[in-house]
């Protein structure tokens, strides 16, 4: 007799059953670095608990698709399902990353530091 392994055979059924039965998002605008922020005027008894766990923890402030998915220990592609469900009935705000602020041109530092060694 083989030793049963609960976790293994509910995380084949489980992602199924979580986006009810949808492999890909309605946005495929989704990134890992995506930001995501809950709506807090929007009803949650319609949710199922893991569309609940992802407003909880997008109502303390914007979280990344790769943090929420981290949090509910779910593949990222489940995650994006659940993100963009929940994006689509009004209940998440989305939004890309603050981009890196891009750093001058060399040789335009070197002309204004030019600038300024000669004014003094």
């Amino acid at each position: 007799m083989t030793p049963s392994r609960p976790g293994r055979d509910r995380g084949l059924v489980r992602p199924y059953v979580i986006t009810e039965g949808r492999a890909h998002p309605t946005r495929n605008t989704m990134d890992l670095v995506t930001l995501v922020t809950a709506v807090r005027d929007r009803p949650l008894n319609s949710l199922n608990p893991e569309k609940r766990r992802v407003m909880e923890l997008c109502g303390g402030g914007a979280l990344s698709v790769a943090e929420v998915a981290a949090h509910l220990s779910l593949a990222v592609s489940v995650t994006k399902v659940l993100l963009s469900d929940l994006i689509d009935s009004g209940h998440l705000t989305v939004r890309p990353p603050i981009p890196k602020a891009q750093l001058p041109d060399a040789q335009l530092l070197q002309e204004v530091l030019h600038g300024l060694r000669s004014r003094f």
